[in-house]
């Protein structure tokens, strides 16, 4: 079940706002021209950023995303991407030329949902196909920087950070959202962090070739950037 953050129709609405700058996504639309990408599926598209970056390049989209919530904003953005509510295990036939997955959408799934997602892009891919998507480095503890965030307001709205647990390889995690007529949201949220290995031999477990392993530009140091081919 998704998270609060993604489920819940007033957090969905200001969730664009929270996100900032999608500096991240250049790194896709650069990887959708490097492999020559006609066709490309967003796996955990979310409100949408990525999907309508791509549709305007003129490739032919479908994202597909299991918060409806979520997706609701993404529909209202942009008619020519294909919106799917689900996940990547439940998909009619499609054989895209790029699975995209980015916002360390990787790192959401805890346990077997892991290779049960990697087999089902395995499945929307084309012979040769490629899948692209990011995961943060354990060895950088981003959660001890997460410990140390300040609150802030957006559009009226007050977030707060909580760091609940660490139990490697989990982090579990709050946000708090204050709104101007007193409500209150909390959703919670818990991720699982993988070594390079540990991905690099689900992915070939799954059927994927690795095709390189990547800084993310845009937060050097920090995360792995994964391509794999089918």
């Amino acid at each position: 079940m998704p998270d609060l953050i993604f489920s819940d129709t007033r957090l969905a609405r200001i969730y664009d706002a929270f996100d900032g700058p999608r500096d991240d996504l250049a790194l896709y639309t650069g990887i959708a021209d490097e492999v020559g990408a006609a066709s490309v599926l967003d796996v955990g598209c979310g409100t949408g950023s990525l999907a309508v970056l791509l549709a305007e390049s003129g490739r032919s989209v479908v994202g597909v995303d299991p918060a409806l919530a979520s997706l609701e904003i993404a529909r209202a953005k942009d008619s020519r991407v294909t919106w799917i509510h689900g996940d990547a295990t439940s998909l009619p036939p499609l054989a895209v030329d790029l699975v995209t997955m980015t916002g360390n959408v990787a790192q959401v799934f805890l346990g077997d949902d892991w290779e049960a997602t990697l087999r089902g892009v395995h499945r929307a891919l084309r012979p040769g196909g490629h899948f692209v998507f990011e995961t943060r480095r354990p060895e950088r503890r981003a959660w001890e920087d997460w410990a140390r965030t300040k609150p802030r307001v957006l559009v009226g709205v007050r977030e707060q950070l909580e760091l609940i647990n660490v139990s490697l390889p989990f982090v579990s995690l709050r946000h708090i959202y204050s709104f101007p007529d007193g409500t209150a949201i909390t959703s919670n949220s818990t991720l699982r962090f993988r070594s390079r290995a540990e991905v690099e031999q689900s992915l070939v477990r799954c059927g994927f070739k690795i095709a390189d392993v990547r800084d993310a530009p845009d937060r050097p140091g920090r995360e792995y950037v994964f391509l794999a081919q089918k």
